[in-house]
């Protein structure tokens, strides 16, 4: 009730407002308008008002873009009998209306999300069979080890759970393939991973054909298994421990349930993070979806499967003759029909799955571009909002989800329309620096703060823009390629685990160059027209500083792409377990400080500590989440650190069988708390005021590094074409 009248209340205010935003004013009037609802939104930001306050404050800034949208509209399209003004206006203009439309889709999604679900581990009353599938391509036998030793070890009574390694890499028409290197890599990998899943008690599965990518090898395990839920998990997902027990339990609650979707938490940071090293102290890009926007989507009965960390209904699954393999994103897919039919999902905001994302720039784009095609795809063949079966808020939040992907043409627009001027002479946007000032600022500073209201610790201010920038380079060829021919695209598996040992540019990173550098010519054209046309100096001021916010963006960019080497193959996450430490056959005192899926640091009690040598073995034993005895793993010391009675050692794990493997998944990635004290550590809002300083300052530095790493690149180029040139003489 409380939240029907807050939204009642909304919408009643949103109405005044529309009903106010066709009125004629004059300039002066608009300005003072603006001002006064900016600063009363502040105000209200200030304050840290919330609920009824809230949504006044989203329904004010709705009616100032509401009112730049009319302006925009009746006022500023340049005439349609000069077509080289009138067409890139309208370019424009569309972008803009396809920025004011998502925006909308976001309030009506976002603006007052269900709160996170409490724990109910200990509720469980009943316990379904549950089949666990990993689906996997080509990853790395150790990685797979340490997930599917993670999903063997979740808590769960042991006759009603059976893990499955579905493996697509190993398949009877990859092993008799004619191409003799394929066939031997193919029959190495299935005999290997055969003996893994035989080690671990897990069992093991393929087929004859790689048929329909992932949706297909899911379904060959619907085939070949019976429980009356399935879980998935990316072969790079390891559960931790309590995942079965957090979300089993609400399929008893809802005979129509069909999915319970947990969130995608990363223990690496993206190529973003990394380069820009914001990892450890800026909300992951992710979190603005899995904190918050698939929160939104829970309450309109919209959560979709996003390919892993779920748990979905078998029965479900069958009704629709498993999952869905027409688009390359078989997970939204799925869940789309599966809505449509009449059933019901649950997001669990809580992680309790420990991931890895692509560490290279490259792989980045090459996974987002999947994304991007197959959402048009879903676009394209299911089109949500003429779906059957599917409620009015279903049909927009799915709308919301695939439109999102259409932004590389809006970003690229952006881009290059301050250039028409410039360059070019071309009024595109027909208004007075006056105008500006009072219509377009304004809009743009209620955007920034209703985004800010909406997302708030979730996402800082011009990081989303950064992010959007980055991908549309590249995701525009993308997207227009599955737009000409939607069955074109092919699943492609993402690379992960990957690590980069030198400081490099990216091998995609050259048009940022290319577009940072006509940014910069445009600043000089810009100086030049202010002194040689005074009596537009205000127009070209506006543009000019349009530009400059372009130029920032892109000079920021140039830091992503150039990739920092990093010493560590893997990511290292705190913990603090006490243990002991067993050299020379002597044991001593120990407590775990941090762990990664490779290694270990230590501090020992080092008062009775004999010397010891890098490179002698070791043994760590400690007492696993699983069971009440210490067991142990065997490692080799790889470092050594000495300070007062304390001695640091790094190790490297030496698993030699598959109760090793286990104990590597119960150190690194049993305790789902960690993952949230992590994420709650990073989450705090700076405001607009000061998170854009603080990009600013970003991007200054990350330019400078970015040009840097150019040089380098070319002086190492000329320095290789020289030894050539020399070799062959």
């Amino acid at each position: 009730m409380h939240t029907a009248r807050s939204i009642l209340t909304w919408v009643l205010v949103s109405l005044c407002g529309i009903v106010l935003i066709t009125l004629p004013v004059n300039l002066q009037t608009q300005l003072v308008a603006s001002t006064a609802i900016v600063t009363f939104m502040a105000i209200i930001k200030v304050l840290k008002a919330q609920g009824t306050w809230r949504l006044i404050a989203l329904a004010f800034g709705t009616s100032i873009v509401l009112r730049y949208v009319y302006w925009r509209t009746t006022n500023t399209l340049p005439p349609v009998n000069q077509p080289e003004n009138f067409i890139p206006g309208l370019l424009l203009y569309l972008a803009e209306m396809y920025n004011v439309a998502m925006l909308m889709l976001s309030l009506f999604i976002v603006a007052t999300p269900l709160p996170s679900r409490p724990a109910r581990a200990s509720k469980v009353q009943q316990f379904p069979s549950v089949d666990v599938f990993v689906p996997s391509y080509n990853e790395d036998t150790k990685l797979l080890a340490n997930t599917l030793a993670s999903a063997k070890a979740m808590d769960y009574p042991a006759d009603k759970l059976q893990v499955w390694l579905l493996d697509d890499g190993g398949t009877l028409q990859k092993r008799n393939s004619t191409k003799l290197l394929e066939s031997q890599a193919a029959i190495a990998r299935h005999d290997e991973l055969k003996q893994l899943c035989e080690d671990l008690d897990v069992q093991y599965l393929t087929r004859d054909r790689n048929e329909h990518a992932k949706a297909g090898n899911l379904n060959n395990g619907l085939k070949h298994s019976s429980g009356d839920l399935i879980a998935v998990f990316d072969a790079d997902h390891a559960p931790a421990r309590d995942f079965l027990l957090e979300t089993v339990g609400y399929f008893e609650d809802d005979p129509k349930l069909f999915l319970v979707q947990t969130p995608h938490f990363f223990i690496n940071p993206d190529p973003l993070e990394r380069n820009l090293r914001t990892f450890d102290n800026m909300p992951s890009e992710n979190e603005m979806f899995y904190g918050i926007i698939q929160r939104g989507l829970d309450k309109w009965n919209a959560a979709f499967f996003c390919g892993s960390a779920a748990v979905l209904s078998r029965t479900a699954l069958e009704s629709q003759k498993g999952f869905s393999g027409i688009s390359i994103t078989e997970d939204c897919e799925t869940a789309l029909a599966l809505h449509g039919s009449g059933w019901n999902s649950i997001y669990v905001d809580r992680p309790l799955i420990a991931g890895l994302q692509p560490a290279t720039f490259a792989s980045f784009i090459g996974q987002r571009s999947r994304w991007a095609q197959g959402m048009m795809q879903i676009l394209r063949f299911r089109f949500p909002l003429l779906k059957r079966g599917l409620t009015l808020p279903q049909r927009l939040c799915y709308m919301s989800s695939t439109l999102f992907w259409l932004f590389p043409f809006p970003r690229t627009i952006f881009l290059f329309a301050p250039l028409f001027y410039l360059f070019f002479d071309l009024e595109i946007f027909t208004a007075s620096g006056g105008e500006f000032l009072a219509y377009t600022l304004a809009y743009m500073l209620v955007n920034l703060m209703m985004q800010n209201y909406l997302y708030g610790s979730f996402r800082w201010p011009w990081i989303s823009e950064l992010y959007e920038y980055v991908q549309t380079v590249h995701l525009l060829p993308a997207v227009i390629s599955v737009m000409l021919n939607p069955r074109k695209p092919t699943f492609k598996v993402t690379a992960k685990d990957e690590s980069i040992s030198v400081s490099r540019l990216s091998e995609i990173s050259r048009p940022f160059f290319v577009i940072f550098a006509v940014q910069i010519i445009a600043v000089a054209v810009t100086i030049y027209r202010i002194y040689a046309e005074p009596y537009k100096a205000d127009v070209t001021l506006v543009v000019g500083g349009w530009n400059m916010i372009n130029l920032i963006l892109s000079g920021c960019a140039l830091g992503v792409v150039s990739e920092r080497g990093e010493r560590a193959s893997s990511r290292r996450v705190r913990v603090n377990r006490r243990s002991e430490f067993g050299v020379n056959g002597k044991w001593n005192s120990a407590s775990i400080e941090d762990v990664s899926v490779h290694g270990a640091r230590l501090n020992v009690f080092n008062k009775e500590l004999d010397p010891i040598a890098v490179g002698a073995e070791g043994v760590l034993r400690f007492q696993p989440y699983s069971g009440a005895e210490m067991e142990t793993l065997p490692v080799i010391v790889r470092n050594i650190q000495r300070a007062g009675e304390i001695t640091t050692i790094g190790c490297q794990y030496v698993p030699k069988g598959a109760l090793d493997h286990r104990l590597i998944a119960d150190l690194v990635f049993a305790n789902s708390d960690q993952w949230t004290q992590f994420q709650q550590a990073r989450r705090r809002n700076p405001g607009i005021i000061r998170g854009t300083i603080w990009f600013l300052g970003l991007s200054l530095y990350q330019t400078s590094r970015g040009l840097l790493y150019l040089f380098r690149s070319v002086r190492s180029e000329r320095e290789t074409e020289q030894r050539g040139v020399e070799a062959s003489n």
